[in-house]
């Protein structure tokens, strides 16, 4: 009816209008309350860091695990407190040990020395919300959105004038950008998802990352790749909210430049080794001592140690005609554990040995200290590495420098970045290391002495002076004030 159609006209007007006036009465507060409350928080910063010298806020909840990751973290917290002396550094922790103890594990295994006056620890209590056995399914998103629980809680305690990430936990940056108003830096080891991974579930390759139930089932597959999908397109809005990407080698960089989008930000520092005291390490290896062969890798799945023993077997089936030379072989798995998970799965590593019946011929180093670990270098003549798409592989670098002939996984950064040719092996099967490592035992001494020399001379690039100034140079952004 004609009424009707003159109410319409009417009222919907005059909703719409009401709606604008309240939607204007509401959002404009709000607006000039968050600027003005941005811009506090902007005001504090500068008057506190002229009077201070700024606060400088390195995340990394697991920093007395001493892997390769913990030695980028105090490497280039030295870097920072050598050249911006007037810093304040903050180390966002879940650890529960004393600070000193942790700093004193730093010195014991990774030969950098801090001083406690210049640092403190931030300890954050939600560490559960990070740990991927609390998410059964649906890890990744569920452990990056607990990561960004833990970066609130971060934030809470602490509101830093820089943030680096040295842990990839690329979800907390926006509340550092946008909340906290700081500058946010970040060191990518391994990417949280790969073009890699899509792959191998795409293809159904049963996986560390893709078990044998989805791998199977078409269905759960399209699934699963759609939320790899969907959680790397994610992963991309997050990442670009670093003002500074630094990755750990061509790998990683390449797959952070196709996640991420951002080149021009993005800088390839080599992680420190310490090359310039292994190179001047000299063998120790007798004719009538063990042959060894040195893993140095942290106790986690993805270091693929079983591949090592399955290599073991392999070679024990190669030398069936020289019982002699199999009976002076020995692996060494030398490594750290972070927790009670890693402790047991020694425990297994220890129980497929002997399902192998490789006990006689394998040795476990359960958390060395850094003078033992130099001894095993100076003792062992072969380095393994087994990890596939190792994002870099700080221990391939170090066993080389050290003086080992060194076989690594064809893959990632020591396909990329490390093993030149003549300078060692790659291999990715069983079969393949075994065969790699008969010919590495086969050598002759002048043999072994010229791949040994190209080895060393090839890992300058990967030391501790050359990261230091890399680092140094891709902060500088985040560091002028």
């Amino acid at each position: 009816m004609l009424w009707q159609w003159v109410l319409t006209l009417i009222i919907l007007p005059t909703v719409f209008i009401a709606v604008v006036i309240v939607s204007t009465l509401v959002l404009i507060p709000l607006a000039v309350i968050s600027m003005s409350w941005f811009m506090r928080i902007k005001e504090r910063k500068l008057e506190r860091l002229k009077q201070h010298g700024p606060n400088v806020a390195f995340f990394h909840p697991y920093c007395n695990a001493g892997g390769g990751g913990e030695r980028v973290l105090w490497v280039a917290i030295k870097a920072v407190l050598t050249r911006y002396p007037d810093s304040n550094i903050f180390i966002y922790t879940v650890e529960t040990e004393e600070p000193q103890k942790i700093l004193d594990k730093a010195q014991n295994h990774f030969n950098v020395k801090l001083d406690l006056k210049k640092i403190t620890f931030v300890h954050l209590t939600l560490k559960i919300l990070i740990e991927a056995k609390t998410y059964p399914y649906f890890t990744l998103v569920l452990q990056s959105l607990g990561s960004m629980v833990l970066g609130m809680e971060a934030f809470l305690k602490l509101n830093p004038d820089v943030y680096i990430d040295t842990m990839g936990c690329a979800f907390t940056f926006p509340i550092f950008r946008y909340l906290a108003q700081s500058r946010v830096g970040c060191y990518v080891h391994y990417p949280t998802i790969t073009t890699a991974m899509m792959r191998r579930v795409k293809h159904r390759i049963v996986s560390y990352n893709n078990s044998g139930i989805i791998a199977r089932n078409p269905l759960y597959t399209w699934i699963k790749l759609l939320y790899y999908k969907i959680f790397g397109w994610l992963y991309g809005i997050v990442g670009r909210c670093a003002d500074v990407i630094m990755v750990n080698g061509t790998w990683t960089e390449e797959h952070i430049n196709e996640l991420w989008k951002e080149p021009y930000n993005t800088y390839k520092v080599f992680p420190p080794c310490e090359v310039t005291e292994l190179k001047q390490l000299r063998s120790l290896v007798k004719e009538s001592d063990p042959i060894r062969i040195l893993s140095v890798a942290q106790f986690r799945p993805e270091k693929d140690h079983p591949l090592m023993l399955q290599a073991m077997y392999e070679l024990r089936s190669l030398l069936t005609k020289n019982e002699f030379l199999w009976n002076k072989i020995q692996l060494v798995l030398a490594g750290s554990c972070r927790n009670a998970e890693d402790e047991e799965r020694v425990r297994h590593l220890k129980d497929l040995a002997k399902h192998l019946s490789l006990e006689n011929n394998v040795q476990f180093e359960v958390n060395v200290t850094y003078t033992r670990l130099l001894h095993l270098y100076q003792t062992s003549l072969i380095g393994l590495h087994a990890m596939w798409n190792e994002h870099f592989g700080i221990s391939v670098v170090e066993s080389m420098a050290a003086g080992l002939v060194t076989v690594a996984h064809r893959s990632g950064g020591p396909r990329a970045d490390i093993v030149a040719p003549h300078a060692g092996y790659l291999a990715a099967e069983p079969e393949q290391y075994a065969a790699a490592l008969l010919h590495a035992l086969s050598l002759s001494a002048a043999s072994r002495a010229d791949l040994v020399a190209a080895a060393r001379a090839s890992v300058d690039r990967f030391s501790v002076k050359e990261f230091e100034k890399s680092f140094l140079r891709a902060c500088e952004p985040l560091m002028s004030f």
